[in-house]
């Protein structure tokens, strides 16, 4: 072919672009971490420090070795299903469904909390002890047909399901009831009221997942508006958990099974931003460092929130990429950094040993 005759194969695919044919498989992409930088370029309320954040990557990678903390590290809680099948996979989607906002402003003895298998607890483990005493009490709180069942699923019946054991109701009941209901509604009418259908249509891809959860459900689609950016800011905190639970629960294989697990970003809630304060990688502008001390609410939305949110988010990639730089061989990444920072955090809470409160948001995000 001389070079002023025109490449065949180019001109197909230009024929068929121009006639609406051509379909290139590109791999999903959740946008999360390109959002996530964009914040941190701008931010003016959440600083990052360097040194402090490459000092952390040593303590961090340092300390998930001498744990051997991965994947099985999730399923070795004794409150996390053990079971390798469906009603695992609908064990998690319901949690996960309803993993949001527990903190209190209560004292530690008079929050809200589950008596369980002879123990108390709080925070996220309120909610799966609620989950596996609701379940042992035969009450189909993984079903999508009962949460659409107004007779059966109802306010009343998750003020049973998630009775405390103190004077304090657990936050949102009424937003927690609407998020299943919209879940069932939406398996029922897109994915034949399973969630196991929605992880195949995804194909394989974690990043395809989170856009699907995002997409079809309106409670998962975590995104918001900062200034200066015509795209929204995708944070995606609990559509990215779901999808790493599964990956951890299955342990990479089954219903757990990504080709691009390695996309899914730190989880933005008030945990990690509180553990990565305390380790001196981000800090607070004055007026912010005043509302989290204090405790005062900041608003869903708001730019003090979202900085905090995504620097967070951005940061925990920092060091994912510093441990991978000295430690190329390292099976890490930010789903494993997060359930360690969490974990870390809330052990140095039942310590007594914060020395920075989490900031306060109510939301159905995180």
């Amino acid at each position: 072919m001389s070079d002023d005759e025109a490449d065949p194969e180019l001109l197909a695919l230009l024929r068929q672009h121009l006639q609406g044919k051509l379909t290139l498989d590109e791999e999903p992409e959740t946008g999360v971490l390109e959002g996530a930088e964009y914040v941190y370029d701008n931010s003016i309320d959440v600083a990052v420090n360097m040194r402090a954040t490459k000092n952390a990557a040593v303590i961090i990678h340092d300390q998930m070795q001498q744990k051997e903390f991965s994947t099985a590290s999730w399923s070795e809680h004794e409150l996390h299903p053990k079971a390798k099948d469906e009603s695992t996979v609908a064990f998690i989607f319901t949690m996960d469904l309803l993993n949001f906002s527990f903190w209190s402003l209560l004292p530690e003895e008079e929050r809200f909390a589950v008596s369980y298998r002879d123990k108390t607890w709080t925070g996220y483990w309120s909610l799966v002890a609620s989950l596996q005493r609701a379940l042992e009490e035969d009450i189909p709180i993984t079903d999508p047909h009962y949460w659409q069942n107004e007779e059966e699923c109802n306010l009343d019946s998750l003020r049973y399901i998630f009775r405390s054991c103190t004077e304090e109701e657990m936050p949102m009941l009424e937003a927690r009831l609407a998020c299943l209901r919209e879940a069932g509604q939406v398996l029922y009418e897109k994915y034949s009221c399973s969630f196991t259908k929605c992880i195949e249509a995804a194909k394989g891809s974690a990043a395809g997942l989170v856009n699907l959860l995002a997409r079809d459900f309106d409670c998962f689609n975590d995104e918001c508006r900062f200034e200066g950016r015509r795209k929204p800011i995708r944070l995606l905190k609990r559509a990215q958990i779901l999808v790493a639970d599964i990956w951890a629960c299955f342990n990479g294989e089954g219903y757990g099974e990504f080709r691009d697990i390695d996309k899914i970003t730190m989880f933005a809630d008030y945990r990690v931003p509180q553990i990565l304060a305390t380790l001196g990688c981000i800090g607070y502008s004055p007026p912010l460092q005043s509302l989290v001390v204090r405790q005062e609410i900041i608003e869903s939305g708001s730019n003090y929130e979202i900085q905090l949110r995504a620097c967070s988010i951005w940061v925990v990639e920092l060091i994912r990429r510093e441990i991978k730089r000295e430690h190329p061989d390292a099976k890490i990444n930010a789903i494993l950094i997060d359930f360690f920072l969490y974990d870390t955090m809330k052990q140095l809470e039942a310590q007594g040993k914060e020395t920075i409160p989490h900031h306060r948001t109510r939301s159905i995000w995180y």
